[in-house]
């Protein structure tokens, strides 16, 4: 019997296995071997990440108050943004930090959706608030200090609602392919990268921004990766030239802390672009992404 007849036989015998591929890495499922064109992930109706436009998302890294949020979701509808950024549940290093309205911030969250026509990314922190969290994210973000939380990638999994992955601070790019690979093993294949700076030895910046890691995921795997640059940099001075050279090394997304008052920031203000900022950075990204065959 040929293969193909065997395969044909195999449709009507449940459980046998018609092929076998051996797969020169161990993140199967993330892989260009076993998917080779690039995932297009729709966040929402005309909201997709990933293709030829480079997505700009913007937001405060906490939700502190309705009038923050609003004013940072209508700078970010009028510069072209199109996911507005959030933390209502923030994971801080100290326990005495900030550490977001929680359900509160989740409703603010919701109202910015509704009044300003944005999708939201906000953060689960573990897998007893996912749910809650999906009622009111486009894009579920699992934070850097997740990134190897197993029981949330899995649930994460079985959601199937899109997902932002971002890079724990000391993950090699397996590590973090392989992180995702839960997520995907688990049937949910929107899962979007996000680079937010690795530890290192230099101290000049609160992480190191490894842009090199931009084209070479767009060689290993077919997910979309989304560069952070404010809390790579941890500096607002160097964030809006980060963002650019993301778009330039081929990221599909920018995700850019914004606050109408970065000095008053309950969380990350010295990392924030004030609005005016982002709004000059947004007007230059369109010029560096039509130099590498993109739009924004």
């Amino acid at each position: 019997m040929t293969r193909a007849a065997r395969a044909d036989a195999a449709v009507h015998a449940p459980g046998t296995v018609v092929e076998v591929r051996d797969t020169p890495v161990p993140y199967q499922l993330a892989s260009r071997a076993h998917h080779p064109a690039d995932t297009l992930i729709t966040i929402r109706p005309g909201v997709e990440l990933g293709g030829r436009r480079v997505l700009l998302m913007g937001g405060p890294c906490a939700v502190e108050s309705e009038a923050q949020l609003m004013a940072a979701a209508e700078a970010t509808a009028r510069a072209g943004g199109r996911v507005l950024r959030g933390g209502a549940y923030k994971p801080r290093t100290s326990p005495y930090s900030f550490q977001g309205l929680g359900a509160e911030g989740l409703r603010l969250l919701d109202l910015a959706r509704r009044r300003y026509g944005l999708a939201i990314v906000t953060e689960a922190m573990d897998e007893e608030g996912l749910e809650r969290v999906a009622e009111v994210a486009d894009l579920i973000q699992i934070g850097a200090r997740n990134m190897q939380n197993y029981s949330l990638l899995r649930a994460a999994g079985r959601l199937h609602k899109p997902v932002l992955l971002k890079r724990g601070p000391s993950a090699t790019l397996e590590e973090w392919l392989l992180a995702g690979e839960y997520v995907l093993a688990g049937g949910n294949g929107q899962v979007a990268l996000c680079e937010r700076g690795i530890r290192t030895f230099a101290h000049e910046t609160r992480n190191t921004l490894d842009l090199s890691c931009v084209p070479l995921l767009k060689a290993l795997t077919h997910l979309p990766v989304v560069v952070d640059p404010s809390h790579a940099t941890g500096s607002w001075p160097l964030v809006a030239p980060m963002a650019r050279a993301a778009v330039a090394a081929g990221a599909d997304g920018v995700l850019v802390e914004i606050h109408p008052d970065p000095e008053q920031a309950l969380s990350d203000g010295p990392q924030s672009l004030s609005l005016p900022q982002f709004a000059e950075l947004a007007a230059s990204l369109p010029l560096i992404a039509r130099a590498v065959g993109r739009h924004v």
